[in-house]
């Protein structure tokens, strides 16, 4: 089960085209979402002002090596490993979400794009099985855990606002993803068709749910840990410089 592709079985009520269309389709929300989301937050704006002010406020120029350098350190760390979390059970718990559906999202592109039959290597499905579990370690252990208004405020886990949309609405899409896989097994077409009706419908609230939700924040977060570096780097930064503990007197 967890070694067959999930989206050749498909083929019997819907041809190859319609999942390779949808997927163009969700790619395309996204973008639109993404820019919509900018235009509306100007955070365009923001960051071309920012820019101007940093370079006016400048006491030192920056090199293109340099900002090379920056823009390495700032992928290392904010998206490669996630230091912007102080927390390291929240740092584990977004790099399993992040890693996870990374891995999910490859293979599932590969599987509908490359191998839209049955003759799929073995291991597409199987990463796309351990991606999708990996999300939903990391997704439900923060959605029940550790959300600031459930793990700081008292709330309870299933109070909701909008900026849960993101993460509600990729748990529902990754656990009905598995529950339509494990159904195909049971060999019963109209259950089949209903679970991955499920999962296409949650799917396509998070890809197009992305200008109400949190979705966009994971291209906003780089770039502005990008400014700060370069901030820092030419002297324009108007922050306190982290304290130096041993320099602390006791």
């Amino acid at each position: 089960m967890f070694t067959s592709n999930p989206f050749a079985d498909i083929t019997v009520f819907l041809p190859p085209h319609v999942m390779q269309t949808y997927i163009g389709l969700m790619i395309f929300a996204v973008a639109v979402g993404t820019l919509a989301d900018m235009l509306h937050k100007s955070s365009a704006k923001f960051f071309l002002r920012q820019w101007k002010k940093s370079k006016a406020a400048a006491t030192r120029r920056v090199s293109g090596a340099e900002t090379a350098s920056l823009a390495v350190r700032t992928v290392l760390k904010e998206v490669i490993t996630s230091g912007e979390f102080c927390n390291p059970i929240r740092r584990i718990s977004h790099l399993l979400m992040f890693y996870g559906f990374l891995t999910y999202l490859i293979t599932t592109i590969v599987m509908v794009f490359v191998y839209p039959t049955a003759a799929t290597p073995t291991i597409w499905p199987l990463l796309w099985n351990i991606g999708a579990v990996m999300v939903l370690i990391g997704g439900y252990w923060f959605f029940f855990f550790l959300r600031v208004n459930v793990a700081k405020e008292g709330h309870s886990p299933f109070r909701l606002v909008r900026a849960d949309l993101f993460i509600v609405s990729l748990l529902a899409s990754v656990t009905f993803a598995l529950i339509w896989e494990v159904v195909q097994t049971a060999g019963n077409l109209t259950a089949t068709q209903i679970a991955f009706g499920i999962y296409i419908l949650f799917t396509t609230v998070l890809f197009v749910g992305v200008p109400w939700s949190k979705f966009a924040h994971m291209f906003y977060k780089p770039a502005a840990a990008f400014q700060k570096r370069v901030e820092e780097a030419n002297g324009s930064s108007n922050l306190p410089r982290p304290a130096d503990v041993n320099n602390i007197v006791r």
